[in-house]
């Protein structure tokens, strides 16, 4: 039977995360339309479908099958997670973005829908988030599920469509915070405000000498230390001066001689302050003390 192109036949009733986030994938990087997607269990109509998910009994990427539910799967994924791997192995997507859902969304939408919970109690995750958007009363008409749906799948497509465009953000600041390396310095200093430290750290910042970071902040500049890894986030190389933490305004101008000196940290990772030049001067004073 001949397939209609751009269609995603999926189950009726109560929704999950997992297909409503398969749903939003496919939305997100153009393999299907809005108005091609069926919610249904009628063979035929699945029949006709491009891609069917999380209905049908059968995982078969190649004739683009993405159920879980039968005996003979026994793998970790849902149909949230068999879209994304099928995205990748297509070539629809990179290997980095790739790793970047699945860590960040898919992996634990995967894990609740087939009974493994990472989190616990007290906890609202992204599936929790999506299973709200189901109507309250159980026996509501198709009409009032269908609209549900609707809104569960917007909710999802928007948050994997703010995941996709703040990775590639990332990525394209990835350039600048090479170049701030290559130099060798114990600052890396950036005249513009970019997400610095994913890069820093794919690019072998942990080996790098670089302590600290000054860059603008808003109207003004920040002095921050730099992790000693990318998984010791909370922890910095070398702390701001114990004197400074948690000051600010006039207390912490006295206490620096600088008049530009905003704010310290009581956590002593980072500053503010009103200039450039303001935040390099307590840069100098950092190092001179160490």
């Amino acid at each position: 039977m001949a397939k209609k192109k751009g269609t995603l036949g999926t189950h009726d009733g109560r929704f999950h995360a997992d297909e409503v986030t398969a749903a939003a994938l496919l939305l997100e990087f153009g393999q299907i339309k809005r108005e091609g997607i069926f919610r249904t269990r009628d063979p035929k109509v699945l029949d006709e479908c491009e891609y069917v998910c999380d209905v049908g009994g059968i995982y078969d990427p190649e004739q683009k099958l993405f159920d879980h539910h039968q005996v003979n799967y026994t793998g970790p994924l849902s149909s949230a997670g068999m879209i994304l791997l099928f995205l990748k192995e297509r070539g629809l997507i990179a290997v980095d973005l790739y790793q970047l859902l699945y860590n960040e969304l898919v992996q634990g939408v995967d894990a609740y829908d087939n009974g493994k919970e990472l989190l616990g109690p007290n906890v609202t995750t992204f599936s929790h988030v999506i299973s709200n958007f189901n109507t309250i009363i159980y026996d509501s008409s198709e009409e009032e599920e269908k609209r549900a749906f609707s809104d569960a799948l917007s909710f999802a497509e928007g948050h994997i469509h703010r995941l996709v465009e703040r990775f590639l953000y990332v990525q394209s600041c990835r350039e600048t915070v090479k170049t701030a390396m290559k130099e060798g310095k114990t600052v890396l200093l950036f005249d513009r405000s970019i997400p610095w430290m994913d890069a820093f750290f794919e690019l072998g910042g942990e080996k790098h000498p670089a302590i600290f970071v000054v860059m603008p902040a808003g109207k003004h500049w920040k002095l921050r230390g730099i992790p000693p890894s990318s998984n010791e986030r909370m922890k910095v190389r070398h702390p701001l001066p114990i004197e400074w933490a948690g000051l600010l305004e006039d207390d912490i101008k006295k206490k620096t001689g600088i008049p530009g000196a905003i704010f310290c940290h009581k956590g002593r990772f980072i500053s503010v302050w009103e200039t450039r030049e303001d935040a390099l001067k307590a840069l100098q004073q950092v190092l001179k003390e160490s």
